[in-house]
């Protein structure tokens, strides 16, 4: 299937034309605001926390640490970027493991006694960078993401999933090659509280504002919340497949007070996709008439149901949580409803919907949380794919209530002054726009570090490009 590239799209007619030709309900304003009176330039604040603007750069897994999980100068780099961005709020920095066997991949960044001062000073770099270059950083927000890998964990090796279950999935045990699992005891749940508890008052230590408590993307938070087929306390009914969540909540409270704490929440989730990089993904298969294991969806498979996301929603506002991130799906069996894009990373397949089509359907989905729980700060994902759109789309979600922050990922990292430059009004840097070519996937998919090699000067001299070029190069020889 062929779709219209974004880029191809070149006035605000034929941005417009596209979508009714797809039949997408996408809010869109034809003229972005600019000066004081910008609706993306205005501050929100709750709970104790200012944040000087409407967008935010949202949390990556990194690939470039330490074998014992510190930040090295790639990580650095790419912090202080986030700091020089303009955005005012930093969800998460980057996915951290709170302790080593919850590692996506050997080099993801670790938080313990030994880390936490490094992780401190990579706050500071950020910090001190958005200062130099805006003036001042008392709008500026920084959390840190706290996360277990779960189901995904390779801690040691990268072609090594060793992984930790909640139950025993029954598709995505076979589609990963999951023969001897380990599925988590309750007593080895309640030690994995007390590690995200010990983790969050290292990260008030370290001086961030929040933690994110992630339960997204197919991670260990996010498979506790389709546990139906687990027995006992953190399976069955929607209070047990949260008793993790709130649990955890309650532990950071006790173990780091006046800490703000959020949720990045996979609000929605299909059934795992198949296909290649040549072949459009389609549904695996499932027995029965009903498809349970996906959060938020509504037993077909590839709808949504957003009953349980709410309930959620209204269990976090019950907890004291104010700051809810958005997403969806799952970058290892659903990337094209978690980050829509034209081309698919070297382990994934070609797109079978156009990606505008997976950017509505996210804003549409926040727009309706956001509704239900006004009293929640909601953070938007799902945006890069608009590349030179987006600040249509985000002003218009922002002036309707569809969120109250839109958040940038890949985009951050190929022009990472985008924001800046919307803000003041400036000329967009139409080669810097990410053009989701999944090179960040593609690179560390195949152990390599992640980061814009096409679009980016500073990787595309690095080793590592080439060794990339020529893996993608033997690719389609095949």
């Amino acid at each position: 299937m062929t779709y219209r590239r974004v880029a191809s799209l070149k006035a605000t007619s034929d941005f417009g034309r596209y979508l009714t030709d797809l039949a997408l309900e996408l809010p869109f304003d034809e003229e972005v605001i600019l000066g004081e009176g910008a609706p993306m330039a205005q501050g929100v604040a709750i709970n104790g926390l200012r944040i000087g603007n409407r967008f935010a750069i949202l949390p990556m897994e990194g690939w470039d640490g330490t074998a014992d999980g510190r930040p090295t100068e790639l990580t650095q780099r790419r912090w202080r970027r986030f700091g020089e961005s303009g955005a005012k709020l930093i969800w998460g920095g980057e996915a951290v493991a709170v302790r080593s066997d919850g590692r996506a991949n050997p080099h993801q960044l670790l938080i313990n006694d030994a880390t936490w001062p490094e992780l401190s000073r990579l706050r500071e770099q950020l910090v001190f960078a958005h200062s130099e270059r805006f003036g001042t950083a008392d709008d500026l927000v920084v959390g840190l993401q706290l996360t277990h890998s779960g189901r995904f964990a390779r801690p040691n090796d990268q072609k090594r999933l060793e992984p930790l279950l909640v139950y025993r999935h029954p598709i995505l045990d076979g589609k990963f090659g999951i023969s001897d699992p380990v599925v988590m005891s309750d007593a080895s749940i309640e030690q994995l509280i007390e590690d995200f508890a010990r983790a969050a008052a290292l990260a008030q230590r370290a001086g961030f504002h929040f933690v994110d408590v992630k339960h997204c993307h197919g991670y260990l938070g996010h498979e506790f919340l389709t546990a139906w087929d687990r027995l006992g306390p953190y399976g069955g009914s929607l209070e047990n497949r949260t008793r993790f969540l709130k649990t955890v909540i309650d532990a950071i409270r006790t173990s780091a007070p006046g800490l703000n704490i959020g949720v990045r929440l996979s609000a929605f989730d299909f059934v795992p996709f198949r296909g290649s990089e040549q072949e459009a993904g389609q549904p695996e298969p499932f027995d029965g008439t009903s498809y349970r294991y996906a959060f938020g969806g509504d037993g077909s498979g590839v709808g949504i149901d957003l009953s349980e996301p709410g309930a959620v929603l209204d269990l976090l506002a019950s907890l004291g949580v104010h700051l809810l991130c958005v997403s969806a799906g799952s970058p290892y069996y659903t990337p094209h409803i978690q980050r829509p894009a034209l081309f698919p990373p070297s382990d994934g397949y070609a797109p079978p919907e156009d990606p505008l089509c997976g950017v509505a359907r996210q804003i549409t989905v926040t727009g309706k949380l956001k509704r239900r729980r006004p009293d929640l700060l909601v953070v938007g994902s799902g945006y890069s794919y608009l590349q030179q759109w987006l600040p249509h789309v985000a002003q218009a979600v922002v002036r309707t209530g569809g969120a109250d922050v839109v958040g940038i990922g890949r985009l951050a990292l190929s022009y990472p002054e985008f924001v800046a430059d919307v803000l003041a009004g400036r000329p967009l840097a139409h080669k810097q726009l990410c053009r989701t070519l999944s090179d960040c996937t593609t690179a560390p998919r195949n152990g390599l570090v992640s980061g814009c090699f096409p679009l980016d000067p500073y990787y595309r001299s690095l080793p590592e490009a080439q060794t990339l070029a020529q893996l993608k190069s033997g690719k389609r020889a095949h």
